[in-house]
């Protein structure tokens, strides 16, 4: 199942336009799914408050979007987020007039100077990340599987519950996890992606285990 990961930046609550909201906390999550492509976006909710939400949202993503309403001192921090973190492909979505010829002054020699400047529209930038997301395959990842954690919480006789994203390799059904920075192990006692039961899964997709 082709997925693709989006950090939506530069604009809180941009994403509700677009797509179901998820998960809530120092990031926003929202979800969608489309055929078999399906697609995440990342918000920052908490910066820039905090710093750290840019860095947790931009380093999750494959694919950005990145909505300039202001040329101001977070669009600087978003710029060289993107780039030291190596997040290659993207949009830049001007707003308030802003043209692209002045966002190059900020955006020469990282990488976000080879997004795609759109406009403003919210159904062309649907069709667009679906495309990107239906391009996006996953391969056959090996190795140890590792899982960021955003969100876990208990459900009677289940057991609990963590929602992430794996971000390396492949776990299955069964497998265990060790707990880091503890000690501890848990087992996988299933996967969920998008609400649908899996016995796998893999780098780039989002899942519930």
């Amino acid at each position: 199942m082709p997925n693709l990961n989006v950090a939506v930046l530069g604009s809180p609550g941009y994403s509700r336009e677009l797509v179901k909201k998820g998960t809530e906390s120092d990031v926003t999550l929202y979800n969608a799914k489309r055929g078999d492509a399906t697609l995440t976006l990342i918000e920052a909710s908490k910066y820039p408050e905090k710093l750290a939400p840019l860095f947790y949202a931009a380093s999750f993503a494959d694919y950005a979007i990145l909505v300039v309403d202001q040329i101001k001192a977070a669009f600087g921090e978003t710029v060289v987020m993107l780039d030291c973190l190596g997040v290659q492909s993207g949009i830049i979505v001007p707003m308030n007039y802003i043209t692209a010829d002045q966002l190059k002054r900020f955006t020469r020699g990282t990488v976000t100077e080879k997004y795609t400047v759109m406009e403003d529209d919210l159904p062309q930038l649907w069709e667009h990340m679906m495309a990107e997301a239906d391009r996006t395959t996953t391969g056959s990842p090996s190795g140890t599987g590792t899982v960021v954690v955003d969100h876990y919480f208990n459900v009677r006789g289940v057991g609990t519950v963590a929602l992430g994203g794996v971000r390396a390799g492949q776990i299955h059904h069964h497998d265990k996890l060790l707990a880091l920075p503890t000690s501890k192990t848990a087992q996988i006692r299933s996967i969920q992606k998008n609400d649908e039961d899996c016995e796998t899964a893999e780098k780039v997709v989002l899942c519930a285990v």
